[in-house]
């Protein structure tokens, strides 16, 4: 079955194809993508990130959801527990784990929508695969994001630095 959660203000639902263009719109205002590292997001870039959120449901049934504001259509956030491989090794426990995240649209910022959607998520994930680690990892220096981790019961247990880009925090919550 395939989820759709409701919250107060947020509906959460599996990506469709139709999302790939808010998707896009999603993550290209600068201001969206502060702390998402260096890249400027092309529509292929947003095919593969919409293909890859489709791939964790359907290999290992949880993956990231659409946010968008109830009665609205327009999507606002990308939120949830996927699967991802990082690569950055054995040792960083971020390679083929559940993988919390969450990206906002530039408008939908500070208003605590992120928390409401993240709550969901992650209690509508625990309800269907039982609690387990899951972690994250968050530009150094988000002080938002660190804060939200944080609220959502993550701690910081390592740091990583990708060449070219600024460090890493890495948090889990088992």
């Amino acid at each position: 079955m395939t989820p759709l959660l409701t919250t107060a203000r947020l509906e959460l639902w599996q990506p469709q194809l139709g999302d790939l263009a808010d998707l896009f719109d999603l993550t290209f205002a600068e201001e969206t993508r502060a702390f998402l590292g260096s890249f400027v997001p092309s529509e292929m870039d947003s095919f593969n990130r919409l293909h890859r959120n489709a791939g964790s449901w359907a290999l290992h049934g949880y993956g990231a959801f659409m946010v968008r504001r109830t009665g609205s259509a327009k999507i606002i956030g990308n939120c949830g527990v996927f699967r991802s491989h990082r690569g950055f090794g054995v040792e960083f426990g971020l390679d083929d784990v559940p993988e919390a995240g969450w990206i906002l649209h530039k408008d939908a910022q500070g208003a605590g929508i992120a928390r409401e959607a993240m709550e969901a998520a992650l209690a509508w994930f625990d309800g269907a695969h039982g609690p387990q680690r899951i972690a994250c990892m968050i530009e150094d220096g988000h002080a938002a994001s660190e804060r939200l981790a944080a609220k959502l019961g993550f701690a910081e247990y390592a740091r990583h630095q990708v060449e070219g880009d600024k460090p890493l925090v890495l948090y889990e919550r088992t």
